[in-house]
């Protein structure tokens, strides 16, 4: 029995050149929405930190901003594609889980380096760590929560 992969008309690779325009547009679009957001969060943290310190700022900020950025990815950076609500809503969470956790973990190493780090030292290396934690976000809404679906085939090859 044949299956549809040994079909002359199958590729490994996909050959499209608008999936290689998309992957460069929603690129572009989560830069700016990370940007903003990543801008945000820091006046939300350099205007929190006295009140709050630095890590119940830090979470604060990561709420306030990871719903909206997550939709704005859904109406701009990924309009078009297929979502499911549960899978956004569930990545809302790992978002915030991740970035609380991670983003608490820099802010204690800055605290074991660097005797009483000023309110910027602390907005510099959050910063920093978002940018790192930008990538991994980017992989997952681009190729888990907004996937690119693809039809199933209209009839299997048969030899």
């Amino acid at each position: 029995m044949a299956t549809t992969r040994c079909a002359p008309e199958h590729r490994l690779l996909a050959t499209d050149p608008d999936r290689h325009h998309e992957l460069g547009t929603h690129a572009a679009w989560y830069v700016v929405a990370g940007v903003v957001t990543t801008g945000v969060q820091a006046v939300l943290f350099l205007l929190l930190r006295d009140e709050l310190g630095s890590q119940v700022a830090n979470l604060v900020a990561i709420a306030l901003t990871t719903v909206g950025n997550t939709e704005f990815h859904r109406r701009v950076t990924f309009a078009g594609r297929p979502s499911n609500a549960g899978k956004r809503h569930l990545q809302d969470v790992l978002t915030f889980a991740f970035y609380a956790l991670y983003g608490s973990a820099v802010l204690a190493l800055l605290d074991a380096f660097v005797d009483r780090p000023t309110s910027w030292e602390e907005t510099g290396t959050l910063l920093l760590a978002s940018l790192v934690g930008g990538f991994v976000r980017f992989a997952v809404l681009r190729w888990w929560v907004f996937a690119h679906r693809t039809e199933p085939a209209a009839a299997a090859h048969t030899g």
